[in-house]
């Protein structure tokens, strides 16, 4: 009866590291396969907002050669201007006009009560057109400005349409 109990506790063993065994083998596998479901999937979305990404700055002064090549005037004995540098200085200059007490003049709107419209958001689309987002805090709108920068790299700019959204 001894070698016999030692027989089923010896088989029970032996059953008990085989189920262990296939567990965690399987466990492997089917880890490696989510693993592998995981990266194809965040690898697809990395290449989704990628090529959104892209869509949304087609039109971008950086992304557009034929704007860029706008402001290369070597050839005709002008003055280069390099894009890159270009961008901060409008934005900043469009951005400093916020701080006139009426409001900034290239929101297109007047001062409305006590609070002033004033610039939040610039993009420069290309050679001659900024969009911009504005608000006084209550009323929201966008504007689209037309933008020149001369051989001295003075830069002004003229409202071409505005829009106010309703509260």
């Amino acid at each position: 009866m001894k070698k016999s109990l030692m027989l089923y506790l010896f088989l029970l063993a032996i059953l008990m590291n085989i189920f262990t065994y296939m567990f965690y083998s399987r466990e492997v596998k089917f880890e490696k396969e989510r693993y592998d479901k995981t990266t194809k999937r965040l690898r697809d979305s990395i290449s989704t907002v990628s090529t959104k990404l892209a869509e949304s700055n087609y039109f971008s002064l950086e992304n557009n050669e034929n704007a860029q090549n706008y402001f290369d005037n070597s050839a005709s004995g002008g003055k280069v201007i390099l894009f890159e540098k270009l961008i901060p200085v409008v934005t900043e200059k469009l951005l400093d006009l916020n701080a006139n007490p009426n409001g900034n003049p290239y929101t297109g709107q007047d001062k409305i009560g006590p609070n002033k419209f004033i610039i939040n958001k610039v993009k420069i689309l290309n050679h001659r057109w900024i969009i911009a987002d504005y608000s006084n805090g209550e009323l929201w709108g966008e504007v689209l400005l037309k933008y020149f920068v001369d051989d001295k790299e003075n830069i002004t700019f003229e409202v071409n349409q505005t829009w106010l959204y309703q509260k």
